[in-house]
């Protein structure tokens, strides 16, 4: 989909469709009143010819402006556009940057189907939502909308939008054209996680999304090193190994690095951010084997691995000044003979030469993720990060926690998770903080070794975060349980049905926000 800036009068854009929101800004005195209250629906742009084509559909009580609403007018007078289509926001007072983003996704969804091949979509005119912060997330919503994953589907039918148009107001103008560019960037690496997730087991195994990986930092300037079984026994990464050896395909260790610009190793003082991603391109939880409903959705174990390199994509692109180091483990999970089993000691990989590894009692081989995640955080520590943030497809604990609304985010320090926290106002992505503790450690001590890889029933996602705790040691570090973000059962007004690409809008505010 193209996509285009214009500061043209709405009422004068040639277009098939003409999207424009519309919010409720009735108050809390006339909402007191009772149901008998009717919303106060105001047109969000100073177009006079737009306000007049839709004030009938306005007045006539059948729309209600709320989130992701729609009403199409087809021929609206005095428009230069074939169609009008109003896009709820719901309460004004309540509309954020991230409102514009699903109503900008919601037009180019409801274009879709119909073979409305162009759209204009008005970026809102109102105090309450800035115009830089809504240019960017309307341009996010639009490309993210665009996306199916009906990628090998022969009947494939081309519904796509083949020209988006952000008409923007002409004040403001750095503001929306920074904006634009920046939404842009965030959502084709957001699109790029989302293919990733998005190919089968067969298609993506661990050596080809190393070579994935690997043809993205090209393109984008990043460094890039990709290793497998060598390399893990050198690094004496017994946890991860462990996790790979039930398999035909051989795990890749992904490292990408983000230098910025100017960067002298002799002479740099800031941070080393470490993005630790698991990359369990199918799991069939080994010899704990899952059941057969829904195995297939296995493929997405590897979305905490997608959240990374679509952060680095965009870290890569917009160019932050700070250093960023990915670590990403990647391994298929197999039933196969030489599978580890229940009741094995894995030996994790040691932070220092002569040090001893940590040992791991295995308990159920479906726990694999923090397996994984254990040596990539030990390396990652080792390759100098001083701030460390994982992601991981890791607990079904963390989906019954949650649900299908937010992630699970963990940390043992405050100031770092608080920036994660300032993060989200920018990214919209919803991730609720849960607590670590002495009493959920205790749940993983083994009697045979030093822990193990499962704490029991209660407390999964919090037992699962002290495991990876221990690995991230003393560094400042953020886990996020994405487990019920990663692949939407549903589709939405705004998205399509399947992989979302969480986490990346989220991961790379948190990495700006360490810039020097």
């Amino acid at each position: 989909m193209k996509t285009q800036l214009s500061t043209a009068n709405l009422s004068g854009i040639e277009t098939e469709l003409l999207a424009v929101l519309t919010a409720d800004t009735q108050t809390a005195t006339q909402a007191a009143k009772g149901s008998d209250a009717k919303p106060e629906l105001t047109l969000l742009t100073s177009d006079a010819a737009v306000k007049s084509a839709a004030a009938a559909a306005l007045g006539s009580g059948e729309f209600k402006a709320g989130p992701n609403e729609t009403i199409l007018l087809h021929a609206p007078a005095g428009l230069a556009a074939k169609r009008l289509l109003l896009v709820g926001t719901g309460k004004l007072s309540k509309a954020t940057a991230h409102s514009v983003r699903s109503a900008a996704g919601t037009a180019i969804r409801f274009s879709k189907p119909r073979t409305i091949r162009d759209v204009v979509f008005a970026l809102p005119e109102a105090a309450e939502l800035l115009p830089g912060p809504c240019a960017r997330a309307a341009t996010e919503g639009a490309l993210l909308a665009d996306y199916d994953p009906d990628t090998y589907r022969s009947d494939r039918k081309d519904q796509s939008v083949y020209n988006f148009i952000l008409a923007a107001p002409a004040s403001d103008k750095a503001a929306i054209e920074a904006g634009y560019n920046e939404g842009i960037i965030v959502a084709e690496s957001q699109n790029f996680a989302r293919e990733l997730v998005n190919e089968p087991g067969n298609k993506l195994t661990p050596t080809i999304l190393g070579q994935r990986a690997a043809a993205m930092a090209k393109s984008h300037g990043l460094k890039s090193e990709v290793y497998s079984t060598d390399k893990l026994h050198e690094l004496k990464m017994g946890a991860f190994w462990s996790v790979s050896q039930g398999s035909e395909e051989p795990p890749a260790l992904i490292v990408l690095t983000y230098e910025p610009e100017g960067y002298d190793a002799k002479t740099y003082s800031g941070p080393v951010l470490g993005l630790v991603g698991k990359g369990i391109t199918f799991d069939t939880g080994g010899i704990s084997i899952k059941p057969a409903d829904k195995m297939e959705l296995m493929k997405y174990d590897m979305a905490g691995s997608a959240a990374m390199l679509g952060a680095m994509a965009a870290i890569a692109r917009i160019k932050p000044n700070v250093k960023v180091i990915s670590v990403v483990c990647s391994a298929e999970n197999m039933p196969d003979g030489k599978a580890q089993k229940p009741g094995d000691v894995q030996i994790a990989m040691p932070f220092k030469d002569g040090e001893p590894g940590k040992s791991i009692e295995i308990i159920n081989t479906d726990a694999e993720g923090r397996l994984v995640l254990a040596d990539g955080l030990t390396y990652a520590r080792q390759l100098g990060c001083t701030h460390l943030i994982d992601a991981a497809t890791l607990t079904g604990a963390c989906v019954v926690a949650l649900g299908p609304v937010n992630a699970g985010g963990f940390s043992n320090d405050d100031e770092t998770f608080g920036k994660l926290q300032k993060a989200l106002e920018i990214s919209g992505e919803k991730i609720w903080r849960l607590p670590l503790g002495d009493e959920y450690y205790d749940q993983i001590k083994s009697d045979i070794a030093d822990i193990k890889n499962t704490g029991g029933r209660w407390g999964g996602a919090i037992t699962a975060a002290e495991f990876l705790h221990v690995f991230a040691a003393d560094t400042p570090w953020i886990h996020l349980d994405i487990a019920g973000m990663a692949w939407y059962e549903d589709t939405k007004p705004f998205i399509a049905k399947g992989p979302s690409g969480f986490g990346v809008r989220s991961i790379l505010e948190w990495v700006r926000s360490y810039e020097q």
